[in-house]
């Protein structure tokens, strides 16, 4: 049997930049740490800082915090979140991804010049919702092709698109053709400007995995459950590979998901630790 994993599975810049310093915080100041959500959207890393004194509170918890410093992850935040820290005089870590903080600068210019921002991502996840916290304005978020379709420009209004980091290209690129062909007075520039802001790291890695699955009689797609970019690889891969399963760690894994695989094809999701890849790279080659 063949094993190939994707070189870019795994952490991104931004996520073993937060998660690295949650660790030395941890150890800095035992028992005073906590993140504002889950610093990863994996509950290995979770459940091993936990362990370690670091408590994960909600944004409802803020005022009643006492002696702790907050760190903001790198999904970022709103607006409104720095002004309640600032508020009950709460020290906090800024870990936020450059990337995600780019996006932040995008919609709060383009939002104070008047135009409507449109946000291609999913309105539920963390770093959409940091995003919203910082239009002054009227602004839209939209995640497929229909919604797009449906979306009605505002009249006399220009238009800034923006993507969610992690989001899906390909999608992106479609749903971008869907805008320019809603013009005023056929002049697409006049009215709308899109900004693809999906992280470079996340499109090697979609464009990766869609390589590796093409060639693959089993992949496997490894991430947290929670983890939206992960879930937007395991699409990508089912797409390419029929036999692709998304799993967490090497428990999940199962004799029936090899069955008559000569080459297996491995990725990660950008918040999956290395050790948990290689547990699954052993466990395929030892065990299957």
């Amino acid at each position: 049997m063949t094993i190939e994993t994707a070189r870019s599975a795994g952490f991104c810049f931004g996520v073993q930049r937060a998660v690295d310093r949650v660790y030395q915080l941890a150890e800095e100041q035992k028992g005073r740490i906590c993140t504002l959500g889950p610093i990863i959207h994996n509950e290995e890393v979770v459940r091993d800082l936990e362990e370690k004194g670091v408590r994960v509170i909600t944004e409802d918890d803020i005022p009643s915090l006492h002696d702790s410093t907050v760190v903001i992850r790198s999904h970022g935040v709103g607006k409104k979140i720095y002004d309640l820290l600032q508020e009950y005089h709460i020290p906090y870590v800024d870990v936020t991804c450059p990337f995600v903080l780019k996006i932040h600068k995008i919609v709060r210019e383009k939002s104070t010049e008047g135009k409507h921002i449109v946000i291609i991502g999913d309105a539920v996840h963390p770093e959409v919702q940091g995003i919203c916290g910082w239009c002054s304005g009227p602004y839209t978020v939209l995640k497929n092709r229909q919604q797009a379709l449906d979306f009605i420009p505002p009249a006399d209004t220009q238009i800034c698109v923006v993507s969610q980091t992690t989001f899906n290209y390909n999608i992106f690129q479609e749903l971008v053709e869907i805008f320019e062909k809603k013009r005023y007075d056929n002049h697409v520039s006049d009215f709308l400007s899109i900004v693809n802001t999906i992280c470079s790291a996340t499109e090697i890695r979609q464009q990766e995995a869609r390589t590796i699955a093409a060639r693959s009689d089993t992949m496997l797609v490894i991430g947290g459950r929670s983890s939206s970019n992960t879930q937007k690889l395991f699409e990508i891969c089912k797409k390419e590979c029929a036999n692709t399963y998304y799993i967490q760690t090497p428990v999940d894994l199962d004799s029936e998901m090899f069955q008559c695989s000569s080459y297996v094809g491995i990725t990660a999701g950008a918040s999956t630790p290395k050790k948990i890849i290689e547990e699954v790279q052993e466990h395929v080659r030892i065990e299957f």
